[in-house]
């Protein structure tokens, strides 16, 4: 359905008998408004990190292999999606094959087949490709970084093979979205263009475009689950990065759905008669180090007194218990934790010490900057948070300094690594992370003998011991035995505390007291459609 299409059918209820027109429901519109600055890309691999996938992957776009965002109660698993099954290869391990759902079509109507998957391929990895585009290879460079090479072998079936052997590889494609060769063709292959008329296969169709403003989608009737046809007729996305703004929207009725309101702000929220819903999520708010030349973080000793010096316990009250407190990159009680010997906690006297056994004191700090964001996807309240963590470094011996800018600014600085030009002189990135799946929560943040610059590994961490065992999980295609590998790694990265872990968030977010039936996964990724708007 085209926007020419919804003001044709405007007009025609416009033109229907009066006593008609007052038994048709008026229009409903979930309104959300977002913490990033801006619209994420609408061209098919979206910008703003997880938040521009939840937004725009799963709403306008669909992946391959989903996930299911149907429960609450335990972590989101995988789901057949626009790939109705896929396995590998009984032979060669690097080779997938996905067999293509069929009947599914694009909004502009032209069908989705395995050269359609191939064609998106292209347009993220072969640079000789009409439809190349650099800014969607540059975000999707995280999750296609592993393809060499895919063929189409038949209508409705697509092999892809992977560099190296990669056991995790369908949690990659989760991430990884499907845009229309024909709405291509037909906008003159130009897609700046194609970014003011998208045309995905997901559950919403694009209808109103205004960059740094809003995005209004209208539901797609036709979508192929029809599980998660939109509850309600619209969808705007509205960006708001300023926490204070989004709670004062949700109050005064010009949204129904804000991410991360403020803690302070809960009590008002729920006195007003709204909700505030949360759930444990795969998500660690952390610094990332770096261990280039000139860094402090290459001293063990450093990094340990580091993550003992922050007070992790003073952050959640001040989150107003919206909080945990970080003993590594993943919460204690889940698969992957393990059993490290470095125990991460409060305590600066021990901090202390360690600084002093590496030749610094109060007198003598460590000095160090980190590059940080106001707001963005997952970041809670980054900047009283840091200022936090600086007053309890420099009550051990370790003055910091921060650098601010925005968070897709900061993303990119992120991907350029730790060793680019424009990172000089800088010791840590404050990008909060997720641990969904074992690629990103633990393969490539601690992967140095294969690193890609832009990839996971922000800092270039070198460690063979970790290197190993990373082999090894990529190696182990069963699940249990696979967690049990991931636990040894887990277990190494901590007692070398190669990041500083600082809390897990609890993802809370507010909702209208007429937004009904949203269910919060235990995962970035959200599912809006089954929200019906009442009252």
């Amino acid at each position: 359905m085209h926007r020419r299409d919804l003001l044709a059918a405007g007009a025609a209820l416009a033109a229907a008998p009066a006593a008609q027109a007052q038994t048709t429901p008026a229009p409903t519109t979930l309104r959300v408004g977002m913490t990033v600055a801006d619209i994420p890309f609408t061209t098919g691999q979206p910008s703003q990190g997880a938040e521009g996938n939840r937004f725009l992957g799963y709403t306008l776009y669909d992946p391959l292999i989903a996930w299911d965002l149907t429960r609450a109660d335990r972590a989101a698993s995988l789901r057949p999606s626009l790939a109705e099954s896929w396995a590998v290869d009984g032979e060669n391990k690097k080779l997938w094959i996905f067999r293509i759902r069929p009947g599914v079509r694009f909004h502009d109507g032209s069908a989705f087949t395995a050269e359609s998957v191939a064609w998106n391929l292209g347009k993220l990895l072969d640079r000789d490709a009409p439809q190349f585009d650099r800014a969607q290879s540059a975000q999707g460079s995280l999750y296609a970084g592993n393809i060499e090479r895919w063929r189409v072998r038949d209508p409705m079936t697509i092999e892809i093979e992977t560099k190296a052997v990669d056991a995790v590889f369908p949690y990659l494609m989760a991430n990884l979205f499907y845009s229309s060769p024909a709405r291509f063709e037909e906008l003159g292959r130009n897609w700046e263009r194609f970014a003011q008329r998208p045309s995905g296969t997901g559950p919403y169709i694009a209808d109103r475009f205004v960059p740094r403003e809003r995005l209004e989608l209208v539901r797609n009737s036709g979508h192929f689950d029809r599980s998660r046809i939109p509850q309600h007729d619209r969808l705007a996305l509205i960006p708001m990065p300023d926490a204070l703004t989004r709670v004062a929207a949700l109050l005064s009725n010009q949204v129904d759905f804000i991410e991360a309101p403020p803690p302070d702000a809960v009590p008002r929220i729920r006195a007003a008669g709204h909700q505030v819903v949360t759930n444990a999520y795969p998500h660690i708010w952390c610094h990332q180090l770096s261990y280039v030349e000139g860094s402090p973080f290459r001293d063990l000793r450093v990094r340990q007194a580091a993550n003992l010096a922050i007070d992790r316990g003073g952050l959640v009250q001040m989150l107003g218990g919206l909080a945990l407190p970080a003993k590594g990159m993943v919460t204690e009680g889940h698969p992957w934790f393990g059993s490290p010997t470095f125990q991460i906690g409060f305590d600066p006297d021990r901090a202390r010490r360690l600084l002093a056994e590496a030749g610094f004191s109060r007198a003598n700090p460590v000095r160090t900057k980190f590059i940080v964001a106001p707001t963005g996807s997952g970041q809670m309240q980054p900047m009283p948070m840091n200022e936090a963590i600086q007053q309890n470094f420099r009550d051990v011996g370790i003055e910091l300094e921060f650098e601010v800018m925005d968070w897709e600014a900061l993303r990119g600085r992120r991907r350029a690594g730790a060793e680019a030009p424009e990172n000089r002189g800088l010791h840590a990135n404050n990008n909060s992370w997720a641990f969904w799946d074992p690629d990103i929560g633990l393969l490539g943040p601690a992967y140095g003998a294969g690193r890609i610059r832009g990839g996971f590994n922000w800092g270039n961490y070198q460690d063979p011991e970790a290197d190993a065992l990373i082999v090894e999980a990529r190696n182990t295609f069963e699940i249990e035995a696979q967690n049990r590998v991931l636990a040894r790694l887990h277990s190494r990265l901590v007692d070398q505390a190669m990041w500083l872990w600082v809390v897990h968030d609890t993802n809370p977010r507010g909702l209208s007291r007429r937004v009904k039936n949203f269910t919060q996964a235990q995962s970035w990724m959200q599912d809006l459609t089954p929200i019906r708007m009442e009252g």
